[in-house]
C-alpha cells in the first residue's frame, strides 16, 4: 500500500509530505482548489508522462516521491528482485521533471526507464478517473474487463501471442506455396549451371597454374635459345666464356706475389665472382633441362583456359572466382531443394501451433462465460442499490466467424433500462446520469476482483447524488475494508464514510499561489461536510447534518 507521498514544486504545490493508512482515504475541498493535483502527481511516479508546464513557476525541478509497503506484493516483490531493484518490504519511486522538460525516474534510488516504472506501477496502483464511463463504449475494454474480472489477463495474452504466431507461420506456408512454380524453375536452371560446372570440374588455384603454364609453353623455344647463349657466354663457350676470362685474371694476381691490401681485395671479390658464375650456370642448366617444348600441351593449356574463360564470362564472374561460385549454386540447389521437407514440416508446425491456440482460446472462452455470468449477477446488484431497479445488464459472447487474436468471441456490454426494454449496446443510452452509474458498478466490481492494492476513485461519483450517493460511499468504504482506497468527491454522503479524510485548500498570495492538503481531525471534518452539504455559509442545520452523517 502506499505508505507516504512527498510532493515539490508540481504545479501549484510548493511542498507537501502526506502519510496516508489503509482503509478508504476521501479527498475534498472547492472547486478549483487541486484535488486532483495529488493523483496527478502521484501518476507521474507511475510511469504516467509528464512536460515541463508541469514545474511550479519560478522552480527549476519538481519532484515527487511515493513510499509503498509492499511486504504483501509477491508479484510487486517479484518484479524488483527480477530487476535487481529489491530492497527489504519497502519500495521508494521518485520523479524528477526539469523545467526543460527532462524527466528521471529511481526505484529505491536506481535509475529505471520510464516503460519499467509503468509495468512495476501496474502492481501497486490502479487509477479509475471520472471519465471512466467514455471507455465503456468501447467493445474492447468490455472484453479487458471480463478478462480482468476472470483472472484471465494471462491467458488473452497467451491466446494472443499464439494467433500472431500461428499466422505468421501461416503466412510463411502460403509464401511457399506460392512459389511452386518459380521455385521449379529456379531448380531446372540451377541444376543445368551445375552440370556445366562439374563437368568444367575447375578447382581452386588452377587458374595460375594454367595460366603459368600457358606462359612458359608459349615462351619455351626463345627460352631454351637465349639460356643455351648464356651458358656459352658464362662457362661454355668454345671462345673465352666469362668462367675462363676470370680464371686468368686469378692468375696474372697470383703470379704478381703482391699482399698489397688492394691486390688481395681483389682476389677475394673476383674469386667470389667466379663462385657466384658457376652457381647461376648450374641454377640455369637445370631450369633449361626441365624446359620442353610441346605444342599438344600447349593446345591442351589454352583450349582448357578458354573453355574457363567462356563459362566465367557466361556467368558474369572472374574466372579464378568459378570453385566459389560453384559451391554458392550447390548450396542454393541444396536448400531449394530441401524446401519440398521444409514444407512438410512447417506444415506440421503450423497444425501444432494452430492446435495450441485453439486449446488455449477454447479455455479463455469458459473462463469467460463463467465470468460473465458473474458479471451480470453481481453488476445487476448493484445497479438495483443504485436507483436502477429495473436495468438487465448483460455481458454478451458472441461466437466469431473466424478466429481472433482476442480470442474466439467478441465480447460487448448490453443494457436494458426499463422493462420490457430489449437490451441494447451501452454506446445507445441517452442518459448520461444512467451511463455514470453503470460506469461506476462495473468499477466497484472490477475492482472487487482486483489484486492491486491501492485503488483510486478520481470524482466517479459525478452526476449523482441523494441517497444513491450515500449508496456509493458505502460500496468505497467496503471496498476499503479489504484495499486502500483513495477517493476525490463532491459529496457529502462519499465523503463522509471515509476511514480518513483530506482537505485541498488554495491560498493566493501577492506572487504565487499556494495548494495545501491537510488530514482533518474530527471537529474538522465535520465543518467540511457541512460545507459540502449546505455551501459557503455553514449553518447549525448542515453542521446538525454533518455530524449525523458522520456519527459524532
Amino acid at each position: 500500500m502506499l505508505t507516504q507521498l512527498t510532493i515539490r514544486n508540481y504545479a501549484i504545490v510548493e511542498s507537501l509530505d502526506l502519510e496516508l493508512k489503509q482503509g478508504m482515504t476521501v479527498i475534498s475541498g472547492e472547486t478549483g482548489a487541486g484535488k486532483s493535483i495529488m493523483l496527478d502527481a502521484l501518476g507521474l511516479t507511475l510511469g504516467y508522462r509528464a512536460d515541463s508546464g508541469s514545474v511550479r513557476h519560478g522552480a527549476d525541478r519538481a519532484e515527487i516521491i511515493a513510499s509503498f509497503n509492499i511486504d504483501a506484493l509477491h508479484d510487486a516483490k517479484a518484479w524488483l528482485k527480477d530487476q535487481d531493484l529489491d530492497q527489504d518490504n519497502e519500495c521508494i519511486i521518485r520523479r524528477v521533471i526539469t523545467r526543460e522538460g527532462r524527466s528521471r525516474s529511481y526505484i529505491n534510488g536506481q535509475p529505471c526507464p520510464l516503460n519499467a516504472l509503468k509495468e512495476f506501477g501496474e502492481h501497486l496502483i490502479a487509477i479509475h478517473g471520472q471519465h471512466e464511463h467514455q471507455r465503456l463504449l468501447k467493445k474492447d475494454h468490455h472484453r479487458e474487463l471480463v478478462d480482468q474480472f476472470a483472472a484471465q489477463v494471462i491467458q488473452a495474452t497467451k491466446v494472443k501471442n499464439l494467433f500472431q504466431q500461428w499466422q505468421k507461420q501461416q503466412k510463411h506456408l502460403e509464401a511457399l506455396l506460392n512459389q511452386d512454380e518459380e521455385h521449379q524453375a529456379k531448380v531446372q536452371l540451377l541444376s543445368y549451371q551445375l552440370n556445366e560446372l562439374d563437368q568444367l570440374g575447375m578447382f581452386e588455384g588452377e587458374l595460375a597454374t594454367l595460366e603459368q603454364e600457358q606462359k612458359t609453353l608459349s615462351q619455351a623455344g626463345s627460352t631454351l635459345q637465349n639460356g643455351y647463349k648464356i651458358l656459352e657466354v658464362t662457362c661454355e663457350g668454345e671462345q673465352e666464356s666469362c668462367n675462363q676470362l676470370l680464371h686468368h685474371a686469378l692468375q696474372l694476381l697470383a703470379e704478381l706475389n703482391d699482399q698489397a691490401p688492394a691486390v688481395t681485395q681483389a682476389t677475394e671479390l673476383l674469386s667470389s665472382a667466379q663462385i657466384q658464375i658457376d652457381e647461376a650456370t648450374q641454377e640455369l642448366r637445370h631450369y633449361l633441362d626441365r624446359i620442353e617444348i610441346s605444342p599438344e600441351r600447349l593446345t591442351e593449356t589454352e583450349e582448357r583456359l578458354s573453355c574457363i574463360y567462356d563459362i566465367a564470362r557466361k556467368h558474369r564472374v572472374s574466372p579464378e572466382t568459378l570453385p566459389a561460385f560453384h559451391v554458392q549454386l550447390r548450396t542454393e540447389l541444396d536448400t531449394l531443394q530441401s524446401t519440398d521437407e521444409t514444407l512438410e514440416q512447417l506444415s506440421i508446425d503450423v497444425e501444432k501451433i494452430r492446435s495450441e491456440y485453439t486449446r488455449a482460446a477454447t479455455k479463455l472462452s469458459a473462463a469467460r462465460r463463467k465470468a460473465a455470468t458473474q458479471i451480470n449477477k453481481q453488476i445487476n446488484e448493484q445497479l438495483y442499490l443504485l436507483g436502477m431497479t429495473s436495468a438487465n445488464f448483460i455481458a454478451t459472447l458472441t461466437e466469431t466467424d473466424a478466429p481472433q487474436a482476442s480470442g474466439l468471441e467478441d465480447i460487448e456490454f448490453l443494457i436494458a433500462t426499463n422493462k420490457g426494454q430489449p437490451a441494447r449496446p451501452l454506446a445507445k443510452i441517452a442518459s448520461g446520469g444512467e451511463l455514470s452509474r453503470i460506469s461506476l458498478a462495473i468499477q466497484v466490481i472490477t475492482a472487487q476482483s482486483s489484486t492491486t492494492p491501492t485503488l483510486i476513485f478520481d470524482e466517479v461519483d459525478v452526476g449523482i447524488g441523494g441517497a444513491i450517493a450515500e449508496v456509493v460511499g458505502r460500496m468505497l468504504r467496503q471496498l476499503g475494508e479489504r484495499a486502500q482506497i483513495m477517493c476525490v468527491t463532491h459529496q457529502p454522503q462519499v465523503a463522509s464514510q471515509g476511514h480518513q479524510h483530506l482537505f485541498v485548500s488554495k491560498r493566493a498570495g501577492k506572487e504565487h499561489t499556494h495548494t495545501h492538503i491537510n488530514t482533518l481531525v474530527k471537529k474538522d471534518r465535520v465543518q467540511e461536510i457541512a460545507r459540502m452539504l449546505g455551501g459557503i455559509d455553514v449553518t447549525k442545520r448542515s453542521l446538525d447534518h454533518a455530524k449525523e452523517m458522520l456519527g459524532v
